[in-house]
């Protein structure tokens, strides 16, 4: 039987104070389509195509994500239907050969499946989908039980944030902490996610710890510095 589980979406709102989505629970999607262990095939197809997605994941009775049934897990049923595989494809593809052969979503799914909690770091899921190589990771909170659903589009979501909105964290989080004493020297101009310090400030050799600050900046996409010594004339 397919269920689904709706939450009120909570896709780009949430914040660290200050306007910059920090954490997977910022952007994740809550509304998500799941289905339980005993969900039939077809069951399982219908769902896909109505929700237009391409894996689901799959829930025990108390919400637990158990694993995830992508389109890759059913193909073997299609590919399989009507040959009859030679014992060094038995032997080279027994997973595929034995999901052939399976019609619930509790033999379909991998399993463990790969999950993220919600307060996890953009870039720690971002990291996660790149080893696993992977579209999409299940937010689960402490017990397992699924609060949303993370994509690659919605880490990419940072990246949409007012030139603006980052050029004012960067003066407060980076510029003012740095270069307290030449504050108000620096420039930041920030065009398309592209950051520019410019000016002068009296300790150059902290240049570098500011380039690592303003890169962890959500949507920054590059940074770049003009940045001098203290000004001669100043």
């Amino acid at each position: 039987m397919t269920t689904r589980q709706d939450h009120e979406d909570r896709t780009g709102r949430g914040t660290d104070g200050h306007g910059s989505p920090r954490l997977v629970g910022d952007v994740m999607t809550s509304a998500v389509a799941v289905v339980d262990v005993g969900a039939a095939f077809k069951d399982i197809v219908r769902t896909m195509q109505e929700r237009r997605v391409s894996a689901l994941p799959v829930v025990d009775g108390t919400g637990a994500v158990v694993g995830i049934v992508s389109e890759a897990d059913m193909l073997p049923k299609e590919e399989f239907r009507d040959s009859d595989p030679d014992r060094y494809t038995q032997l080279r593809r027994l997973s595929d050969l034995l999901k052939a052969g399976s019609v619930t979503a509790g033999e379909l799914m991998t399993s463990p499946a790969l999950t993220v909690a919600p307060d996890a770091t953009l870039a720690q899921a971002a990291r996660e989908m790149a080893r696993a190589r992977v579209k999409r990771l299940p937010v689960v909170d402490a017990s397992g039980r699924l609060v949303g659903i993370v994509s690659r589009a919605d880490l990419l979501k940072v990246f949409l944030r007012d030139d603006e909105e980052i050029a004012e964290e960067v003066r407060r989080d980076v510029v003012t902490y740095l270069f307290p004493a030449s504050a108000s020297t620096v420039r930041v101009e920030v065009r398309d996610g592209v950051v520019t310090l410019g000016g002068h400030v009296a300790d150059t050799s902290l240049v570098p710890v500011a380039a690592r600050m303003v890169r962890s900046v959500e949507g920054v996409v590059d940074v770049r510095f003009a940045l001098d010594g203290p000004d001669p004339a100043g």
